[in-house]
């Protein structure tokens, strides 16, 4: 008897497991989150940071060195606004993303729909396409630049054959923009046939079918059943199209550097050109640039996330 009250006694004031378990599992927690939380800080936070500093201070190479660049406030922010190429490099960018991104999208579209009809040699033609995706965008841009070489160029010399005059594609003030948006078409389509062509494979059959048999036409199955239905995955291929294209350099300054005479200068390139490409590099204002962009991006983030509430309440 006094045996089983001891052996109860010592239950009662013996502590409960479950607390120690929840503890355990939030260590373990917090252990699995760590290298995340390092990486996210070490390589993205800590940077934007940085480049924020960049902005507000009044940078040369010694006090870029040295570390002791006084502080300036909103100045370089100035600079840049009343900068004469801050207009033509804004339109650029706008143009240049939005162009890109358009025909990538209507492009990469119109080649999934078309790949899933399942005909003969479609996976080698589809491995095909994927090609300019897997280049490294230096031999992409180069091979683009030589392509349209004003003397050398396969494209004029087939304009040549048809009797057309030859173009200055990289060297002239109205071709040079479009010529490195033509080259970015090209290398963005297959990330969008790819990424389209999944959410294809992810809408039931049976509701073209369904539409077949109501007597619907190839374009209103197209209109009515596969674009409401493509619509998640259009919005997230836009928007990572969107946000990769508003940082494109190395295709632009590969093939024209910005030129000539800016004409295809964009904030990825004229960012680049005012921190490193000067003999006196202007670290601010060249980081102002940047944080316009991240800014840019930033807000079409919030409107893809505005957009994402909507469709889904």
């Amino acid at each position: 008897m006094a045996h089983d009250l001891m052996t109860r006694a010592s239950a009662s004031v013996r502590p409960p497991a479950a607390p120690r378990r929840r503890r355990s599992g939030a260590w373990a927690a917090w252990a699995f989150l760590a290298p995340i939380v390092v990486y996210l800080v070490a390589f993205y936070a800590y940077p934007l940071y940085r480049n924020l500093d960049l902005s507000l201070r009044h940078y040369t190479v010694r006090s870029f060195v040295r570390g002791d660049a006084p502080f300036s406030g909103l100045d370089n922010y100035r600079t840049v606004f009343a900068d004469p190429t801050f207009g033509p490099a804004l339109l650029h960018t706008v143009a240049f993303t939005f162009v890109s991104i358009a025909f990538q999208f209507v492009l990469g579209l119109a080649l999934a729909v078309f790949f899933t009809q399942h005909f003969r040699l479609s996976s080698t033609l589809r491995a095909l396409f994927l090609v300019p995706w897997l280049l490294p965008l230096i031999v992409s841009a180069s091979t683009w630049s030589w392509m349209l070489n004003s003397d050398s160029g396969i494209v004029n010399w087939t304009l040549g054959l048809v009797g057309a005059d030859p173009v200055n594609w990289l060297t002239s003030p109205d071709w040079a923009l479009t010529s490195v948006i033509i080259a970015n078409i090209w290398i963005g389509i297959p990330f969008n046939l790819v990424v389209l062509y999944s959410g294809l494979q992810a809408i039931p059959q049976e509701l073209y079918e369904a539409a077949a048999l109501d007597g619907a036409s190839a374009w209103q199955r197209f209109r009515r059943v596969t674009f409401p239905l493509l619509r998640p995955v259009s919005a997230i291929t836009l928007l990572l199209g969107l946000v990769y294209t508003l940082k494109v350099f190395d295709i632009i300054w590969i093939m024209t550097r910005g030129g000539p005479t800016d004409a295809s200068t964009t904030f990825a390139t004229w960012s680049y050109r005012l921190s490193f490409g000067n003999l006196l590099p202007e670290f601010g204002p060249g980081a102002a640039v940047g944080n316009l962009l991240i800014v840019m991006a930033l807000f079409f983030g919030l409107l893809y996330i505005r957009f994402q509430k909507r469709l889904n309440p």
